[in-house]
Order: structure tokens, then sequence, then C-alpha cells
């Protein structure tokens, strides 16, 4: 290390800088790669919290679904038993179809709602990012 004129300290060795460098460039990554393990382990809390809630909230919403669907087969048997109509399979066709054409958007809904883009860790990623632009621009 060679004395500052004007403070009197010594300025560091490239050598010195160096070091610092890697030390600093290690902490660095050990802290992001803590950051990113906190933040997948908080995703993944929420995935499971939110898997078991759809899967209570499904069984119960699916048995009140099919006493809602025997009530308008038998609902409709009425009305189509007025009419004249004398075919006991076409309520239940008619409830069913019906039925199945909004499971199938909601299953939709859902699949999409789960896609790997809603459960990635944004935040460590633009940190990342962040950082590696940094070090590019220390390089230069």
């Amino acid at each position: 290390m060679q004395p500052d004129e004007v403070t009197g300290k010594k300025e560091p060795s490239l050598a010195g800088l160096v070091t610092d460098f890697t030390r600093e460039l290690s902490t660095l990554v050990r802290q992001e790669g803590q950051l990113m393990k906190a933040e997948l382990s908080e995703k993944v809390s929420e995935a499971g919290t939110g898997v078991g809630s759809l899967t209570v909230g499904g069984a119960v919403l699916f048995a009140g679904f099919l006493m809602l669907l025997l009530a308008a087969v038998a609902g409709l048997n009425e009305i189509l038993g007025t009419v004249a109509v004398d075919y006991p399979w076409l309520s239940p066709l008619i409830i069913g179809t019906i039925a199945a054409i909004v499971g199938l958007v909601l299953l939709q809904k859902g699949r999409s709602n789960l896609k790997a883009r809603n459960l990635m860790p944004r935040k460590s990623g633009e940190s990342l990012r962040r950082d590696s632009d940094v070090l590019r621009e220390h390089i230069k």
C-alpha cells in the first residue's frame, strides 16, 4: 500500500482491491441464493395451502352441485311433463350438458392460473438481473 499525500492513509493495492471484490462478489452471490431459496419456500408453501383449500372446497362444492343438478333434473322433468313430452332421459341430458360446459370453462381457468409463470420467484430473478447488470458495468 502507498500512503495518500492528502490524508496520509494508505491506498489499497490492486491485489487488495481484487481480493475485496472477489469476497464481496461471493457474499453477494450467497445472499442472492439465500433470498431465492426463501422466496421459493414461500411460493411452495402458498401453493400447498392453495391446493389444500381447493381440494376441500372442491369436494364440498361437488356434493352441493350434485344436489342442485338432481333438483334441476326433477324440475325440468316436471316442466317437460306438462308439455306432453315423455322422454325421461331428456332432462338429465340437458342439465348434464350445461354442467359439463360450465365445468370445462372452470377447468381451463384453473389450469391457466397454475401455469409456471405464476409461480416463479420474480423478486429474486429481478435482483439477480440487476446485480449482473451492475457487475457488467463495473467490469467494462
